[in-house]
């Protein structure tokens, strides 16, 4: 045997088979059938992934475009630290005026304290005698409550 000489037949020399052959036309339009709807659907969400690719590509500009502001503005701060030291200025101004309120608050409270006792040591030690009703002819309420 020659091992040069091949016992197949090449593709070529089928062509005249194939395309008489009404077995294979009938196989190849089946299988066309089957796969068709598949290569269209395919298909058909190729072309919608590119175009939802195109549709997050432009959103992803929109968004650098936003954030590029967004970057642009906080570059452009106004520098708040010198109204964040007037602020806490102001706080302890205004703590330093609460604290010497409330010692006088309580001062006050004090005074009337002691006064109410004074009042009562007073009375504890001074006899009452009724005052006597001043002679008016307003008919005003003197400072002792009676009408004249």
């Amino acid at each position: 045997m020659d091992d040069t000489a091949s016992t197949t037949t090449s593709v070529e020399d089928n062509t005249g088979n194939l395309l008489d052959n009404p077995t294979r036309d009938t196989l190849a339009e089946g299988l066309l059938g089957l796969l068709k709807p598949t290569v269209d659907q395919l298909d058909e969400r190729v072309r919608a992934t590119r175009i939802s690719q195109l549709e997050l590509k432009q959103q992803i500009e929109s968004l650098n475009e936003e954030l590029l502001k967004v970057r642009e503005a906080l570059n452009n701060h106004p520098d708040l630290d010198p109204y964040v030291k007037k602020l806490i200025a102001c706080k302890h101004k205004v703590t330093v005026v609460l604290n010497v309120l409330q010692a006088s608050q309580d001062r006050l409270n004090e005074i009337r304290r002691m006064v109410g006792a004074d009042k009562g040591v007073q009375k504890a030690v001074l006899p009452e005698t009724p005052p006597e009703p001043e002679q008016s002819t307003s008919g005003v309420v003197s400072d002792q409550g009676s009408i004249n």
